[in-house]
């Protein structure tokens, strides 16, 4: 909850990220409020106070996950609309605002992208969304402590970099210090 709000007010991609695996947590503790908060926070967070809004904040995001009905798979609508958000920010760099090197840097990636869109389930994806899906594998097999190959690790790296720079463009727009006609 805390690493929550301090990653979306920093980090809109780190933040998203985040709440994938917090989703994929509750999954893995089959909505067992108790359950998560005995195994999984408790060992994390001492504090009594802390702890209790942690539980209060799971409690939520159950709720939120059962009513949405995505126990299975699928992600928070809070989330979605946020990655809706950053498809149109993508598009619009790529389009109206004509962004140098963010054009670069998508085409640099594309190729990845698309090739790891050929390779997984996300084919009806965007490629916002698909870079989101490459970036949540690539910390998967990390917590795995499996290897990553070098030609994997650039596709990696190239998708970051766009994923990066569209995180920077979305805070500095949710501010109102981006000006697409300034290229």
């Amino acid at each position: 909850m805390l690493i929550a709000q301090q990653k979306y007010e920093e980090n809109i991609a780190e933040y998203i990220l985040y709440m994938y695996q917090i989703e994929d947590v509750i999954r893995a503790y089959n909505f067992d409020l108790d359950l998560l908060v005995e195994q999984f926070i408790k060992p994390q967070v001492k504090d009594e106070s802390t702890l209790i809004e942690y539980r209060k904040w799971y409690r939520k995001l159950i709720n939120d996950m059962k009513d949405q009905r995505i126990e299975k798979t699928g992600h928070l609508l809070d989330l979605n609309e946020t990655l809706i958000e950053l498809s149109y920010l993508h598009n619009a760099l790529l389009g109206q605002a004509n962004d140098t090197s963010y054009i670069q840097m998508n085409e640099k990636a594309q190729s990845f992208i698309n090739e790891f869109k050929d390779k997984s389930n996300l084919k009806e994806k965007n490629d916002v969304e698909l870079i989101f899906g490459a970036m949540y594998m690539k910390l998967l097999l990390r917590l795995q402590k499996k290897n990553i190959s070098s030609e994997t690790e650039t596709a990696f790296e190239a998708m970051r970099a766009v994923l990066a720079y569209l995180a920077k463009s979305y805070h500095k727009m949710k501010k109102g210090d981006l000006d697409f006609l300034k290229n």
